[in-house]
């Protein structure tokens, strides 16, 4: 137990967490070695039994892509091993942190929440997000909360404001009462009860005061004007004007909630969070680097404001779920024996917004549980840039060493002008501070990569800082999951385009990583590094077998083949061990099957246009851009994703893939089985048969694009015209088994 090796008898204070490691693992490390001996078996197969080119062109060239596949599966299984082989798991002890530091020996600790679209994030979202994450259970003294706007609209900052006024109501009544979760928006959906110390009065007054807000808010934000109200003529509206756009905007700094001289207290006479509001200045010419200018601007302007030795950053959807989630990660930064060298800890990605039998596989219960503490268990998670705590100067390049001391009470205190700081943060969020500088290469989070986040933490790992994964039993953040499957695959193209650019690039986890992190996490990072280009095999076994199969020609052993059982073996006992990973971590076998489904969706659509645009983007004739997520939902669609419908949104090209492989699979099925059992009856199937199962399988894997093309007539349907380009290359496909 790594966090229990010192004792307070030795003169130290007693350890703040403990690391374990899971029994039972002999059970799967022999169930990983037979899996490699079938795939051993497989590549044996496949290279011994390849067809004579003559008279037989397609069985030959299929054969030899099918080696070629099976190579490079089986390959990145053996770095998807290397995840699960060292799993650990962490446990925290509060009650001790408690012991050993008083309230005024804690650390201050800066909260950025970054947003940058109100019509995209709306005002409401944004703030109950500000509001979860001002009402922790921490000395509010010791907490700054900044919001980075980068549309730089007077709208956010309106609903801020507002926020702030209702925080004097809202955080007294969290705490009064230990509600869980502090988020209002969270909190009222779900509460049909008062909480037990809270009476119906005061849960009604409370109620209704956000109901008040809400209104206002959501007012403003569909007027787009913000109301002639004395309130509203205070300092800070007076920044904008009618030039100031969201790609065109001085920097504007405003601290909304001032402790030093303003002293701002709660209904109940209690010292409140300092707030900020922040939006850097953004110039048509200039590069503005997206999330990643945002944190390093917030960085740069609350290094001055409070400078707190702990940052943590969370998108604006994701709110906090757990107050207590900042004393956990102090149980691992302020360990006397195992905390010096900890760089940041970083929460899992949860979601409130979930159903029952989530039908895009949502639930990431198995990579929360399983792959995540392996990760941690080779010495370090992914920074995945949101729920993550920092120590502030591995953010700012420091490099670890064992005579680094932390200062835990720098940014305590301070006692200068709100107009001041605001006045020295706007001169460090313009457009030309980072010019000339190494703000985004060395010092920062990292620009040039559409996953700053991860290539931002690898550095820090490089640099000799250690972290960890804490995964709590109450889920530290809870965030919104698209429910749009044009909006997931887009969302994933974007991670594993961003993965592969990294993996490709000399910021690649055996190339930097070299000598600096162990060889597990260097192939940990490869699994999702390599998703893009895992998804050639996969698109390659989507279409070949299957064509092969309406040709009649046999690609895999027959039934009656010995060499039929390490196929079957490898796909029954990993589907199987899959499926049995899943029932433990809480999902029901049908989350399982729709984790499947999207599993072949996106790697066939999402990795493989990532592949594509990674290429070209090394060749120049392509360049990689940033979506942002949408976190509005229609209400028709939501209706539909509630009943388990697809959702396939606006039209995109990754639809029409998605048609023609299923379409293709369908007419291969439907002619392929025709012919064999017409001409030969069923014992025609026993070369087949295993093209056979594939062939049914992605048919069935496929069932929700079957009923948006033909039986749906609702708008998250697919349209005619994509249902006609997909018959066009399905009969293209259909023409080579001829």
């Amino acid at each position: 137990m790594a966090g229990s090796s010192i004792s307070a008898a030795a003169g130290g204070r007693p350890p703040l967490f403990e690391t374990e490691k899971p029994k039972r693992m002999v059970a799967y490390r022999l169930y990983a070695g037979t899996i490699f001996a079938g795939i051993l078996l497989i590549w044996v197969y496949r290279a011994t039994h390849i067809p004579p080119r003559e008279g037989n062109s397609l069985g030959w060239r299929a054969s030899l892509g099918l080696l070629v596949a099976d190579v490079l599966f089986g390959l990145y299984w053996v770095l998807t091993l290397s995840v699960r082989w060292n799993p650990i798991r962490r446990t925290t002890f509060k009650d001790r942190l408690a012991e050993s530091y008083g309230e005024d020996q804690l650390p201050g600790v800066d909260i950025f929440v970054c947003t940058a679209d109100p019509a995209l994030e709306p005002p409401m979202l944004v703030i109950s997000t500000v509001l979860s994450v001002m009402a922790y259970d921490y000395p509010p003294e010791k907490l700054n909360v900044y919001l980075s706007d980068d549309a730089g609209s007077a709208l956010t900052f309106y609903a801020l404001y507002e926020a702030s006024e209702f925080a004097k109501h809202w955080i007294p009544f969290c705490k009064n009462y230990k509600v869980e979760p502090r988020s209002p928006a969270a909190y009222f959906a779900e509460a049909a009860t008062p909480h037990d110390a809270c009476s119906p009065q005061e849960l009604l007054r409370m109620k209704d005061l956000y109901k008040d807000l809400t209104d206002r808010v959501n007012s403003v934000v569909n007027s787009g004007k913000i109301p002639e109200v004395p309130e509203c003529n205070r300092r800070g509206f007076s920044e904008w004007n009618e030039t100031i756009t969201s790609e065109d905007h001085p920097s504007i700094v405003q601290i909304l909630i001032d402790r030093n001289k303003r002293k701002a207290v709660d209904v109940d006479g209690n010292v409140l969070p300092q707030l900020v509001y922040m939006a850097r200045e953004k110039r048509p010419q200039e590069n503005h680097h997206f999330k990643a200018g945002s944190l390093n601007a917030l960085i740069r302007a609350s290094s001055v404001i409070s400078n707190s030795p702990i940052i943590l950053n969370v998108d604006c959807d994701m709110y906090s779920n757990n107050s207590e989630s900042i004393r956990d990660a102090l149980c691992f930064f302020l360990d006397e024996e195992q905390g010096q060298d900890i760089g940041f800890v970083q929460y899992p990605q949860n979601f409130d917004n979930v159903v029952h039998n989530d039908i895009y596989g949502n639930p990431i219960n198995v990579v929360n549980e399983l792959d995540h503490p392996c990760l941690d268990g080779w010495g370090g998670m992914c920074y995945y840039g949101t729920g993550c705590f920092h120590r502030r100067e591995t953010l700012c390049g420091q490099i670890y060493s064992k005579d680094y001391k932390e200062d835990w009470a720098r940014g305590v205190g301070t006692e200068q002008n709100a107009d001041e700081l605001e006045e020295m943060s706007k001169s460090l969020v313009t457009c030309t501070h980072e010019h000339d500088t190494l703000w985004g290469i060395e010092k920062g989070v990292r620009y040039g990569c559409p996953l700053e986040d991860v290539i931002t933490g690898l550095q820090i790992q490089c640099r000799g800082w250690r972290s960890v994964y804490y995964n709590p039993v109450r889920k530290g953040f809870l965030g919104m999951a698209p429910t749009s499957l044009g909006q997931i695959l887009i969302q994933h193209k974007r991670w594993s385009e961003g993965f592969l650019q990294i993996s490709l690039s000399n910021y690649s986890p055996f190339l930097l990583g070299h000598g600096k992190i162990k060889l597990g996490l260097q192939m940990g990072y490869s699994v999702c590094g390599f998703w893009a280009l895992n998804s050639l095999p996969t698109f390659y076994y989507a279409i070949i077998p299957s064509l092969c199969f309406l040709g009649g020609v046999s690609v895999f052993p027959e039934i009656t083949s010995p060499w039929i059982i390490p196929f079957g073996y490898v796909a029954v006992a990993a589907y199987s061990c899959s499926l049995a990973e899943s029932l433990q971590c809480s999902d029901t076998a049908v989350e399982w099957w729709n984790a499947q489904r999207m599993w072949f969706f996106r790697r066939t659509t999402s990795y493989l246009l990532a592949a594509i645009d990674t290429i070209g983007g090394m060749l120049g004739v392509s360049e990689s851009g940033f979506d942002l997520t949408v976190k509005v939902n229609d209400p028709q669609a939501l209706e539909r994703y509630k009943k388990g419908k697809m959702e396939f949104g606006p039209i995109s090209g990754m639809f029409v893939i998605l048609s023609t492989i299923a379409l293709f699979n369908l007419v291969c099925m439907v002619v392929g089985l025709g012919r064999v059992l017409w001409r030969e009856g069923v014992e025609g199937l026993g070369p087949l048969f295993l093209q056979a199962v594939l062939c049914v399988a992605i048919v069935a894997i496929n069932a929700p694009v079957y009923e948006a093309l033909f039986f749906r007539k609702d708008s998250g349907s697919l349209p005619s015209f994509v249902t006609l380009i997909s018959l066009c290359f399905v009969s293209s496909l259909c023409l080579q088994a001829i």
